[in-house]
């Protein structure tokens, strides 16, 4: 299918008036720190590159665009930018694109980068039929490059320096020049940095333009508390109109920015809908697969009864079917893997995992504190684990099931009858209490 490249408002002024965007966070990882970024806060209030309100799998970010288009129907644009990088772990950014583009063949895919390692994956988002990359390119000169960029981790070595500067640059230099053999648009975004790089944008410019990119993006730097460019402050306006003077000599300037946040979506300019946000947020806490249907619970229990067991420790997985209208109702038990059985590292977990499919797996007994939870109230409900925690509630009898990534309290429900002391004696002949009654325990220190 030929795609209306005209459509894209970042890249046609025109189009800024009537074609929306979409940008899908599933990038939360970086591979280059700069000075100027700090990524851990959100605030609606705040549009700047690398906020983001969640992060999304590519599945959920398929079903969140599928409902934002019912939403708004004038997206033209699917992008990635962020938070991190789409390349510093690649594969969730290229699926994404690939389901995007089998759902909706005649949307844009645009990606944004630092440039360190795309020209790998040059090939790749040509075959996807990604139309538009933007790579940041703070500098051109490693010396000025060690004043911006704190680290560069390039495979497993950690750059710093002028040495991690001049690795970066070569790579930009590289990706530039693959992305055009593609036939790639490439836009150019570069952060101007009063007394740090202002004086050398015309020569990122004049670079730039002699590997071949189209357009260029020069952006006042947005000063981020904390960081170590917090006090430099914006450039003021007229040095700004000057510096893009200088730098249109070699490129065309894209001079209607917006400085988009990683979940940008709508028109350019517009700010971010509310419903939009808590539909991110929404699906972000859900089922990793939110079109993959999950027609039983799967838990770990001593008896059946009660979710007391931890599932590392289980020798059984229960798999119950929740019903309407009564008690759920037991399907079949599935063999765990061996307990304790955790080398290679992360075997016994992605064994667990295979099996309980096509289950919801719900938050099994804790070791340290806590309360369990009935079989029955369990079942009802269709918890992400182990995105989910237990905690104590606002009374001795009662539990709160908490979001590992918000914190936001998902349930709050009635903890089972205590039960009855039971001392045992361990190889030193000391009592302990068991780990029965540790569930009926208040919590100590983090959970």
């Amino acid at each position: 299918m030929t795609l209306d490249l005209t459509q894209h408002p970042c890249f046609n002024e025109a189009a800024r008036e009537t074609a929306a965007r979409i940008h899908l966070p599933v990038a939360p990882r970086c591979n280059v720190q700069c000075n100027f970024c700090d990524r851990r806060y959100d605030c609606l209030n705040e549009s700047r590159p690398g906020v983001t309100s969640a992060v999304l799998t590519p599945q959920q970010a398929v079903y969140y665009l599928d409902r934002a288009v019912e939403v708004s129907p004038e997206i033209r644009v699917v992008g990635i930018a962020g938070p991190g990088d789409p390349f510093a772990s690649p594969e969730p950014p290229l699926e994404t694109l690939r389901l995007v583009r089998n759902r909706y063949p005649e949307m844009l895919l645009c990606v944004a980068s630092n440039g360190l390692e795309v020209a790998a994956h040059a090939a790749e988002l040509a075959k996807l039929q990604v139309s538009h990359v933007t790579l940041t390119v703070n500098a051109v000169d490693a010396a000025i490059g060690a004043q911006i960029y704190a680290w560069v981790r390039s495979g497993i070595r950690v750059l710093r320096g002028v040495d991690g500067a001049a690795a970066l640059l070569e790579r930009q230099r590289l990706a530039i020049v693959e992305l055009k053999r593609q036939g790639i648009t490439v836009k150019i975004n570069t952060i101007v940095m009063p007394g740090i790089n202002d004086q050398h944008a015309a020569a990122v410019a004049r670079e730039v333009a002699s590997l071949g990119a189209n357009i260029m993006n020069a952006i006042p730097l947005y000063p981020v508390a904390g960081t170590l460019f917090e006090s430099i402050g914006e450039i003021d306006h007229a040095e700004l109109a000057a510096l893009r003077e200088r730098t249109a000599e070699f490129l065309p300037q894209m001079l209607h920015c917006t400085r988009c946040r990683a979940d940008a979506v709508g028109l350019l300019g517009a700010p971010q809908s509310a419903d939009l946000v808590e539909l991110l947020q929404t699906t972000a806490a859900g089922p990793v697969n939110p079109n993959e249907r999950r027609p039983y619970v799967a838990l770990t229990s001593h008896e059946g009864a009660l979710i007391n067991q931890h599932v590392g420790e289980a020798s059984l997985i229960w798999v119950f079917e929740p019903q309407p209208d009564g008690p759920p109702a037991l399907v079949e038990t599935r063999e765990a893997p061996m307990p304790g059985a955790v080398w290679p590292a992360g075997t016994s977990w992605r064994t667990c995992s295979k099996i309980a499919r096509p289950c919801s797996p719900v938050p099994s007994g804790k070791r340290r504190g806590g309360f369990s939870s009935s079989v029955e109230s369990a079942s009802s409900r269709r918890w992400a684990w182990p995105r989910t925690r237990l905690l104590p509630g606002t009374g001795r009898d009662k539990y709160r099931v908490e979001c590992r990534s918000c914190s936001r309290a998902a349930a709050v429900a009635r903890a089972p009858e205590p039960v009855a002391d039971r001392d045992t004696g361990d190889s030193n002949g000391k009592t302990k209490t068991s780990r029965l009654r540790l569930r009926e325990l208040p919590r100590r220190g983090r959970p």
